[in-house]
């Protein structure tokens, strides 16, 4: 699948699973991965369309395509498992909050927890993410590819003792540094691409701990970005974390890895 990507360098790239090139070759102007975005929402080029030698995947050792990401949401019990585990029913509307920039790092992270009297329960969940590539409001979920760049693997974070002594800590308990890893690979799907049969997987230790797919979703990832342009204005570069199939604790030493269909995988290790 084509994508957007950065080297862990800084270097953005333009590829799919056969290799990738400089950014640069299809987009002269384009000096990011930012500003590739909004010509993304259009569907990406491929790579032997330029006249670079495309890079294997192999040798290439990747950061998070969005350098600076901007506005980082996640959305709470949008899988109807992960509600049950819960044991809560999954509200009417979506259960939106938003991470700090300082949450979000790159492929491999590392995780790392917080001092064990801050928190003593974290887990980490796989997730599908949308990233905004045009400036919009009040964007209909019919319309809602017109403004979507791609799509993203993750891995949110969550200090679950934190947030079960209050759901008032919530901001706490979702934005300790790492708690977001993001990439490594911004997947173009292209406009109109059907998202129903990807799965999305919680992998910790090689054993998947979770699972569920687009469809079961109770709100889709387009629906979500017409619901957040209601409320506020979007903006490239935004993230939007979809909801994750369920949950798993971590501790020091794991290794996590967010399986997310043809879209891609991203994986972090785990240290305090």
């Amino acid at each position: 699948m084509r994508s957007l990507a950065r080297t862990a360098a800084g270097d953005p790239l333009l590829g799919d699973d056969d290799g990738f090139v400089p950014l640069g070759a299809a987009y002269p102007d384009a000096s990011s991965v930012r500003d590739a975005l909004p010509r993304a929402t259009e569907g990406l080029p491929a790579a032997e369309s330029t006249t670079a030698d495309p890079i294997p995947r192999e040798g290439i050792t990747f950061g998070p395509p969005p350098a600076d990401p901007g506005k980082l949401f996640g959305i709470g019990l949008n899988c109807a498992d992960h509600a049950a585990d819960l044991s809560e029913d999954p509200p009417d509307e979506p259960a939106s909050f938003l991470k700090p920039t300082t949450a979000a790092t790159g492929p491999g992270g590392p995780i790392r927890l917080p001092p064990r009297e801050q928190s003593d329960r974290v887990t980490a969940e796989a997730e599908l993410a949308v990233v905004i590539g045009r400036t919009c409001r009040n964007v209909a979920a019919e319309d809602a590819d017109a403004v979507i760049a791609g799509y993203l693997p993750v891995i949110d974070t969550t200090a679950e003792d934190v947030l079960e002594r209050n759901p008032r800590f919530l901001t706490r308990a979702k934005s300790y540094d790492t708690f977001l890893v993001l990439g490594p690979r911004l997947a173009g799907p292209g406009p109109g691409a059907t998202l129903d049969d990807v799965a999305v997987r919680t992998v910790v230790n090689d054993e998947v701990r979770a699972r569920n797919t687009v469809a079961d979703m109770h709100v889709s990832p387009r629906e979500l970005v017409a619901y957040h342009s209601e409320v506020m204005t979007l903006e490239p570069g935004d993230v939007i974390s979809t909801g994750t199939p369920g949950a798993h604790p971590i501790e020091p030493g794991d290794h996590v890895r967010a399986e997310v269909g043809r879209l891609g995988s991203v994986a972090a290790d785990v240290v305090r």
